[in-house]
Formats: structure tokens, C-alpha cells, sequence
């Protein structure tokens, strides 16, 4: 896959992710993915994009930053939600906070293989201690 479809592959991604299309899922995502180093599988990436959706109902991907050098991609995502409980062990319980996930992917065979994740935590305990004061 050239740059452009690299590029256009991720867009189609994040839409599938976004209209929470589930079925469509292993056309972009590998039978063995790994997150963050672990072997999740297609069903174990699928329930975990399935609980990120239960825990936060109106979540919502937007590439903010998108980089395709083939066979990876570099991307900075936005988030503007409002999580129902606690989120990445913090007491957020309904209150809307807004961060960004930087995130690293490898993609073979067509598909991605390899996901690496990290989220601005730091960010959202500031917006935490903010509303709190």
C-alpha cells in the first residue's frame, strides 16, 4: 500500500470505528493484532472497542494529526467525551473532558498488525482538579 492509500485506509478505519461497525472490523484490523504489546486478536480488539464504547457513549474519534510512511501510520486523535464512570482510573463519573491519544500503528498484509497507544492522562487529571476547584 503507497502513502495515499495508507492515508485513506486509516480514514476508512477511523469511520468504521466511529459508526461502531463492527462487522467491517477484520477488513482492517489483523486476525492477530497486538496493543501495546499484547496479543488482543481480532475478538479481543473488538471487545475492547466495544467496552471503550460502553464506558463512553458519545465517544468519538477525530484525526487531529496523520502521518502514513508505509507500512506505518502516526496519528494524533481528539477526544471531546463524557465518560460514564471512571476512565484510565480516574473519577471522572459523567463529567465531559477533552484529551488527545497518540497512536502508532503497523500494518501487513493490508491490515493493521500492530497498535501502540498512548493516551494524555496527565491531561485529563488537570481538567479533573480544575473542575474540583
Amino acid at each position: 500500500m503507497n502513502k495515499a492509500g495508507l492515508e485513506s485506509f486509516y480514514h476508512d478505519y477511523i469511520a468504521c470505528l466511529n459508526a461502531q461497525n463492527w462487522d467491517e472490523l477484520e477488513r482492517f484490523v489483523h486476525d492477530e493484532v497486538h496493543h501495546n504489546g499484547r496479543l488482543l486478536g481480532i475478538a479481543g480488539y473488538r471487545a475492547m472497542l466495544e467496552s471503550d464504547y460502553m464506558q463512553i457513549p458519545d465517544l468519538h474519534f477525530e484525526i487531529q494529526l496523520l502521518i502514513a510512511d508505509p507500512p506505518r501510520i502516526a496519528s494524533r486523535l481528539q477526544f471531546d467525551v463524557t465518560p460514564k464512570a471512571g476512565f484510565l482510573g480516574l473519577p471522572v463519573n459523567g463529567q465531559r473532558v477533552r484529551f488527545c491519544e497518540n497512536v502508532f500503528y503497523d500494518c501487513r498484509g493490508g491490515r493493521i498488525r500492530e497498535v501502540w497507544s498512548v493516551i494524555d492522562k496527565a491531561g485529563i487529571e488537570a481538567q479533573l482538579q480544575n473542575a474540583g476547584a
